[in-house]
């Protein structure tokens, strides 16, 4: 993929650009997508969704209809709706487990990101006083750094002595893969966790799970993965990369709405070992059981286990409404847009940007996946406010990062040729 997309002849055209779009077989499903507007009707530049993806069309109507039933059924929805809202989280997971390359056993979509990593490492991080150290990315986004410095503290330890922050060698800006093991083994019988984004927020850069995976294994450690800028950005595949869990969150590149349901996987390995401790509620005991409301946790097997409470109706139907389409389009055909359209991205910015910036996610598509992470080096936040002035949008993170994340399901080509002139003329 990497050579292919490389020695594509492209050019700074809005005429090539048209002509890529002509050929998108995907392209279809950008009509299926709200895009804000300008104060005079021109479509928005959208390149945020990596912070917060765009509408759904068909979001208003799936929580009208859930609006609906409880206006007319009550409590009886439950049973009675259109979609019974009792087994309701039921209707994303085949798809949540196509998504991210998993078995329906292995997912369950539930609470929000950061919650589902503390539940993770209820169960998955177990520190002895031999074996206690957790490895993550210097740059991981904050609430991890803050999650597993709280689950360290929580056992007895001292996060500065536990913690292992990864950080990429002098003057360069992305780990290299060969470092992230070389950490992984030094560590070796001391190291309990290893805990990554596997898409960096920051930089963009994307890391081999399975590599990771066993080599944690090899020294004896378990793996986990945040997978808030991966799960429906990366052709991933969590059961055969063989982790021991995952979470992430749906209103990035999943488009399900602010704040809205998050993910969790489990491995299969994992399913049915009622000997892990974990926190316990009554939506993760057995179905079959659930309502005689005994005082005895009889965890379901698998990812469901893991359930705390009944999940939010409206989330979970704004969530379906993207996952539909991210079920239809396929993530293999998306991932294949999405190098493209970055690759595009990378060529035009290339062309424009001179020495205002520098683009630091790794070229190799293979760890990276739809962003593009771009260092500016004069007034930061006047550069990027200069552009949303201009329904150019993207995202910007402390001190000097501006994130451009062209996303497959509803960016066009012809979106990333005007972001990359918009970008051009004020760089000029």
């Amino acid at each position: 993929m990497i050579n292919t997309i490389n020695q594509l002849a492209f050019k700074n055209d809005l005429d090539f650009a048209r002509t890529l779009d002509k050929n998108d077989e995907l392209a279809e499903y950008r009509k299926q997508f709200l895009i804000p507007k300008t104060k005079d009707g021109k479509e928005w530049i959208y390149m945020a969704g990596n912070s917060l993806g765009l509408q759904p069309v068909q979001v208003r109507q799936y929580i009208s209809e859930e609006l609906d039933d409880w206006a007319t059924h009550g409590v009886e929805g439950h049973w009675l709706a259109k979609h019974p809202w009792l087994p309701y989280h039921e209707n994303l997971t085949e798809m949540a487990a196509r998504l991210v390359g998993a078995k329906p056993i292995e997912v369950v979509i539930m609470n929000t990101l950061t919650v589902n990593l503390h539940l993770m490492m209820v169960s998955f991080y177990r520190p002895t006083k031999e074996r206690y150290k957790i490895i993550i990315e210097a740059d991981a986004f904050p609430s991890d750094r803050y999650a597993v410095d709280s689950q360290a503290t929580f056992h007895g330890f001292d996060p500065k002595t536990t913690i292992v922050a990864l950080k990429p060698r002098e003057g360069e800006f992305t780990l290299r893969p060969e470092d992230i093991l070389q950490a992984i083994e030094k560590e070796g019988s001391s190291l309990a966790l290893v805990m990554l984004g596997n898409v960096n927020y920051l930089t963009g850069q994307a890391f081999n799970m399975k590599a990771i995976a066993d080599k944690a294994h090899s020294v004896g450690a378990l793996a986990g993965f945040n997978l808030a800028h991966g799960a429906g950005n990366l052709h991933l595949k969590l059961h055969d990369d063989d982790v021991d869990f995952a979470v992430w969150c749906s209103y990035k590149y999943l488009n399900s709405g602010p704040g809205s349901l998050a993910g969790c996987f489990v491995h299969e390995r994992h399913s049915n070992d009622t000997s892990l401790p974990r926190f316990a509620g009554w939506w993760g005991n057995n179905k079959a059981a659930r309502f005689q409301m005994g005082p005895n946790f009889d965890p379901i097997p698998g990812a469901e286990g893991w359930q705390l409470s009944n999940p939010p109706i409206f989330q979970l139907a704004a969530l379906r409404a993207s996952m539909e389409l991210f079920d239809k389009a396929g993530m293999a055909n998306l991932r294949r847009k999405g190098d493209l359209l970055t690759a595009y991205l990378e060529y035009l910015l290339t062309e424009v940007g001179g020495d205002f910036f520098k683009l630091i996610t790794p070229q190799d598509v293979t760890q990276r996946g739809s962003q593009l992470s771009i260092k500016l080096k004069s007034q930061p936040k006047d550069f990027v406010k200069l552009l949303g002035e201009r329904g150019v949008i993207c995202d910007f993170r402390e001190p000097d990062i501006m994130r451009a994340a062209p996303a497959p399901m509803y960016n066009s080509f012809e979106d990333v040729y005007h972001f990359a002139k918009a970008v051009g003329e004020h760089v000029s």
